[in-house]
């Protein structure tokens, strides 16, 4: 008897909607979400292209004078050979101002105390015989000027740091010069002798 429900009785049940329409909106959608895609993919690889060709050009006007001046210093050797040193002064000068003009500073101005993010050791001197001698790691020559741009080191400024004062204990270094001495034997570089097995 309960399963005699009459039309009044049976709840509302809403209209099925048309799946095979819905399903082809979606795959439209689709297919123009892959089509934008690839559009877009395109033309970011051609806007990319043409920021690389616009930048070598940029990099390539700023550098053909220095290669004119230094094609001009050498075709007046011959002829006037203080010509040949003022025209590589002056190649010297636009090299810079093409690296200033590309915000690119130069390192040739390092004093202080060594830095490892913008100096590189390229000597290590005696600094005993100046009075008083600068302390151990301190830059005392620039080598090898480095750059930076925005900051960030492109390449570290070579420099000669201070080996500091050397304290002398009266002990005799068979090690050789420029090498450290070491005061108990089998320690330390170059040594020979092993520790004995117990």
């Amino acid at each position: 008897m309960g399963e005699n429900r009459s039309d009044a009785e049976r709840p509302e049940t809403a209209p099925a909607p048309d799946l095979a329409a819905e399903l082809e909106q979606c795959q439209a959608s689709h297919l123009r979400t892959l089509a934008d895609f690839d559009n877009y993919r395109r033309r970011t690889g051609r806007e990319i292209g043409a920021a690389k060709a616009a930048e070598r050009d940029r990099v390539v006007l700023a550098w053909v004078p220095v290669l004119d001046h230094l094609e001009l210093a050498l075709s007046h050797a011959d002829a006037d050979p203080d010509s040949l040193v003022d025209g590589v002064r002056g190649v010297r000068q636009l090299a810079l101002d093409a690296l200033r003009n590309s915000g690119v500073t130069r390192l040739d101005d390092e004093t202080g105390a060594f830095d490892p993010t913008r100096h590189e050791v390229g000597a290590v001197v005696d600094s005993g015989s100046t009075s008083p001698p600068p302390p151990a790691g301190t830059v005392v020559e620039v080598l090898r000027p480095g750059y930076q741009a925005d900051g960030r080191v492109l390449r570290p400024a070579s420099v000669a740091v201070s080996a500091g004062s050397k304290p002398n204990n009266g002990a005799k270094s068979n090690n050789g010069p420029g090498r450290d001495t070491w005061s108990e034997p089998g320690k330390g570089p170059g040594t020979d002798t092993e520790p004995e097995a117990s």
